[in-house]
Parts: C-alpha cells; sequence; structure tokens
C-alpha cells in the first residue's frame, strides 16, 4: 500500500457504512396496517396451551387463553366498542386509563416525558389508536369457562383515582353466578412507572376451581404506521418484543420475524416485553412462577403479542389464591430497571457493542452528575477517550507527518518515473523502507478507535437520559438535528482540513476528487443526525486535527524524528 491516505479513507467508508447500514436497516416494508375492523370469523384462536403439573386435577381441561382480540364470545373487542367504562388513574408520573371490560389498560401517558421539547402533551405509550394499538392485558382460563379473561367484565369502585399518599389501589371485581370471585388490583407507586398487579380468587364455589393467569402485551407496530424518517432517531433502533429468563438471557423478535419464527419458550420468572425507541412495557411475573411464553402474529391483522401462561393451579373450595406480578410501563431508565427486575436493563439494547457501551454511558453519566449539561458531557467523555488513545493516535500522526514531508522526494520519483506504476511504488518502499516510514504505521490506532466510536454512536442514540436535553444556544435538544446546521458544516470544515493535514503522495485524480467529496458527502449525511452524535463526531475530529497539526509542527522543526 503507498501510504496511509486509503486507510484514512477505508476507516471514513466503514465508520460510515456502519452508521448508514444502522439508519437504514429498518426501511424495509412492513406487513399492511389493517385498521382493526376485521371479521370475527377471520381471526383464529391462539393454539398454545399452558403446561399444567401432572397432578393437578383437570389441569389438562385448562384451555389457551382467547386470541388476542376475540373473546369467549367470538367478539373483537378492537372492531366492536367496549361494554365497559373507563377508569382513569393518575400519579405524578403516569396518567393511565383502564377498561373495566378485562380490566385492560389502553391508554398511558408519560407524564415527564413530552412528546417534543417545550411541548405539553406528554409521550403516550400504551393507546387505543387502531393505527397503533398497544394494550397491558392480563386474565384467567379454566377447563369449564369458570374464569374472567381479558373481555370479561369487572366492577369498578370508581371511574377516577388521583395518587394522594406514597401509593395508591385501583381495585377491579368479577363474580360469578357459582360464587367465584376474582379481583384484580393495579397498585401504583409515587415516581415509579412499575405497576403492581395482584389476581386475588376467592373460590366459593362448594368445589375445587382449576385455572391459570395469563398475561400479555398486544401491539401494531409503529413503523408500519408512520413509515421511515431520516429525521426519526427511532428508525434505527430495535422494535418488537424480547424477553429475559435467568437461563438463555436476553433475546429479542422483530415484528417482521413473528410468522416465520415464532417463539415458545418455558421460563422460571425471567419477563416479556415489547420494545420502541426510549421507552416500553413489560409483565414481569414473580420470580419463581413457570411460565410458558409465546409471541402471536393474530392472523388477518397487524396486531402482534407476546404472551405468558402460568401453570395451572387448583384453588380448593372455600379457598383464596394470589398471583403477584409488576408490569413496567415507562422509559428506559438505565440506573432504575436493574432494581425492577433481573437483566431489564437489557432493554437499552446496545447490541453487539454492549461490553464497551455500558461502561461508557457510566462515565457520562458521572460527567453529567458534575456539569449538569449532557452536551458538555459528550465533549468531555470524547477528549477523556482522546486521551485514551493519544499514543495510538501519536504514532498514527508522526506516520502520516513523515510522509508529509517526504511529500517533495516522492513527487520527484513520479516525475523519474511518470505513468509506471510498478517502478514507482518500488521506489517508494524503498524510499520509506530507507527513512524508516512505515506506510501501514497509522492502521492499527484507527482499526482499535472504531468500536470505541461506534460504541459511543450508540450510547448517545439509545439513552433516554439525553432525550430532549438542551445543550447551548440555538441546540435545545440534542436528540434532534440541529435546527440550523451549525454543527454537520462544522464537521465538513474539520474533515477538510484535516485533508490539507493529510499526505497525498501517488493519488491519482479519481482518488482525488472522492477524498475531496469525503467532507460534502459527511456533511450533507450529519445533517439528519441528532445533535448529539454530531457534536461528538465534531468534537473528535476536531482533537484529531489539534494533535495532527501539533506533530506536524514538531516533525519539521526536528523535535520528532
Amino acid at each position: 500500500m503507498q501510504n496511509i491516505r486509503p486507510l484514512l479513507f477505508i476507516a471514513w467508508l466503514i465508520t460510515g457504512f456502519l452508521i448508514w447500514q444502522a439508519w437504514t436497516e429498518f426501511n424495509r416494508p412492513d406487513a399492511p396496517t389493517f385498521s382493526g375492523d376485521v371479521p370475527a370469523a377471520d381471526l383464529a384462536p391462539a393454539a398454545d396451551r399452558p403446561q399444567a403439573p401432572a397432578d393437578v386435577p383437570d389441569a389438562s381441561a385448562v384451555p389457551a387463553p382467547p386470541s388476542a382480540v376475540t373473546g369467549a364470545a367470538g367478539a373483537d373487542p378492537v372492531a366492536a366498542p367496549s361494554s365497559g367504562q373507563l377508569i382513569s388513574v393518575s400519579t405524578d408520573v403516569l396518567r393511565l386509563q383502564i377498561d373495566t371490560q378485562g380490566g385492560t389498560i389502553v391508554s398511558a401517558h408519560l407524564l415527564d416525558y413530552p412528546v417534543s421539547a417545550g411541548a405539553d402533551e406528554p409521550v403516550q405509550l400504551l393507546n387505543s389508536d387502531p393505527a397503533t394499538l398497544f394494550w397491558a392485558q392480563s386474565g384467567l382460563v379454566s377447563g369449564d369457562g369458570n374464569a374472567p379473561d381479558h373481555t370479561a367484565l369487572y366492577q369498578a369502585q370508581a371511574d377516577s383515582y388521583q395518587l394522594r399518599g406514597d401509593q395508591i389501589e385501583v381495585p377491579l371485581t368479577w363474580t360469578d353466578d357459582n360464587g367465584l370471585q376474582v379481583r384484580k388490583v393495579y397498585v401504583l407507586h409515587r415516581g415509579s412507572y412499575a405497576i403492581d398487579v395482584r389476581h386475588e380468587i376467592d373460590n366459593n364455589t362448594g368445589n375445587d376451581w382449576s385455572g391459570a393467569v395469563y398475561r400479555q402485551l398486544q401491539r401494531i407496530p409503529l413503523r408500519g404506521a408512520r413509515g421511515f424518517s431520516f429525521t426519526d432517531i427511532s428508525a434505527v433502533t430495535f422494535h418488537g418484543a424480547a424477553w429475559y429468563s435467568p437461563e438463555e438471557r436476553f433475546e429479542k423478535l422483530k415484528f417482521e420475524d413473528f410468522e416465520s419464527k415464532p417463539q415458545s419458550p418455558t421460563i422460571t420468572g425471567g419477563w416479556a416485553a415489547m420494545l420502541q425507541h426510549y421507552f416500553f412495557a413489560a409483565w414481569i411475573p414473580a420470580a419463581d412462577q413457570v411460565n410458558d411464553f409465546s409471541t402471536v402474529r393474530v392472523p388477518g391483522s397487524n396486531r402482534h403479542l407476546i404472551r405468558q401462561v402460568a401453570q395451572a393451579t387448583v384453588v380448593p373450595a372455600g379457598a383464596q389464591a394470589v398471583d403477584h406480578a409488576r408490569l413496567w410501563v415507562g422509559p428506559k431508565l438505565q440506573k432504575t430497571l436493574p432494581d425492577i427486575a433481573p437483566g431489564l436493563e437489557l432493554t437499552i439494547d446496545y447490541g453487539m457493542f454492549t461490553v464497551l457501551s455500558k461502561p461508557l454511558f457510566w462515565v457520562l453519566d458521572k460527567i453529567y452528575t458534575v456539569v449538569r449539561n449532557w452536551g458538555v458531557a459528550i465533549i468531555l467523555i470524547t477528549v477523556l477517550i482522546k486521551l485514551a488513545f493519544y499514543r495510538l493516535s501519536k504514532t498514527q500522526y508522526i506516520s502520516m507527518a513523515r510522509m508529509r514531508k517526504m511529500q517533495p522526494r516522492l513527487a520527484q520519483l513520479k516525475e523519474r518515473y511518470g505513468d509506471d506504476r510498478q517502478k514507482m511504488n518500488a521506489a517508494m518502499m524503498d524510499l520509506y523502507k530507507k527513512e524508516k516510514i512505515n506506510p501501514l504505521g497509522g492502521c492499527l490506532p484507527i482499526l482499535v478507535q472504531i468500536p470505541v466510536f461506534i460504541s459511543l454512536y450508540w450510547v448517545l442514540l439509545e439513552s433516554v437520559e439525553l432525550r430532549q436535553a438542551p445543550f447551548v444556544l440555538w441546540i435545545q435538544d440534542l436528540s434532534a438535528r440541529d435546527p440550523y446546521f451549525v454543527l454537520p458544516v462544522l464537521n465538513g470544515a474539520v474533515m477538510w482540513l484535516t485533508q490539507k493535514l493529510s499526505p497525498s503522495p501517488g493519488v491519482d485524480p479519481v482518488q482525488k476528487r472522492i477524498f475531496q467529496a469525503m467532507p460534502i458527502v459527511f456533511s450533507v449525511m450529519f445533517a439528519f443526525f441528532p445533535a448529539g452524535l454530531v457534536l461528538y463526531w465534531t468534537t473528535n475530529g476536531a482533537l484529531g486535527l489539534l494533535q495532527q497539526w501539533h506533530i506536524n509542527k514538531r516533525i519539521e522543526a526536528g523535535q520528532l524524528k
């Protein structure tokens, strides 16, 4: 290889390709989105059945939960109006609506997270819009049909609840004619997105009752409704179902893979979730409870669900049984999630770069606690990374500076050998050997730094803590693009100046024009990127430019050999 310049070009291309690939990974057509008016006759019930212990009487008679949209009577609760009433529940961080038909949470607003910077409207995670439906459902199934599933009608004590103390309980009650009573109780806590959910089963029927609890999240993918957008960074991040087991750890399934790769693991504890950028909902059963998990795409619609079905249990006559679970409806808070459930922090999906991204966020967060500005924290962590790689970068820049110093002699070789590339290259290699210049000396530092740069890229992309975070002056949202494109232009200027300091011996005219176009290409691409990412990239480039300029001066002054 003639010099380090092509290596720099390749490194830029690799980095740009990885970022571009992330942006375009989800730019594929989703299955068509249906309005919800699907005839019930077209909806096939799910075939999964809970696996009950062999010594439970009539365990084999316990049926699968009703289809995601088809209840016991064959009605479609999405297409048909609900026969229940909506219960409003408000805390300091959540505003919910619970439908007494099934006790389903059909709406959840996250009060501390506005839709856009400065807006009054909060983000709505759960909702009943037919185009973006997202529900958290739970219920019971029994072999004799004597159980409230997610289409049963509960009774409420009030139509609204407001948090006054540290917690509030919202009880819903269902009773049948035979004496079976089920109370579904939601318990919400101050400052928390974790909701405790209890199913209290009182068996006053005079006979043993056998049944199972199930929980499911049902939704229509957001991307199928909104389409792809370069200005929407959520198009990069994972969007689909995820689950965790102590044995297999974190697993996930994109919505487009629901039909081709259905999942049905049996898990003790764990959790099941639906993820989107920054926010998610997850059902978290008791740590010792065994559940059959499954992923289903409802036939004839664009509705997807992830479900947990507990093993069947027997409640003797006159006895009570209680099932405990938790439901998370909120943001991906990196310092909070590990305390909610094991592995829940993995919903912050850094992918293959997790091993580097997690410590990088830890450092970034520590810096933020001191400076109280995420933009300043991004600049400072970029400086720290640059210092960590200082010696590697120094090797790279010394190699480049030495070749820059050799340019007059290389120009003479070009004049001497003209278009004879073979002799030209041989003479260049002899000169490099004589002057003890390694044309590959700058390659390793670049390759070593690329994983760290991409890891920080994912930290800035995935961290809800940086969502709508202000920096300075015109940049009031680091998660949105620079409104005046100042940072992309600065980044292009830094790249152009870096090119001017870089050696370019033996570069043919076509390759030279490609190099000259790189600052423009990157500036246009970064114009659509979040300001926080462009701030990091520009800072890193500026520090590299400063270091290269300093080393060039020392080489020219004879202070470095």
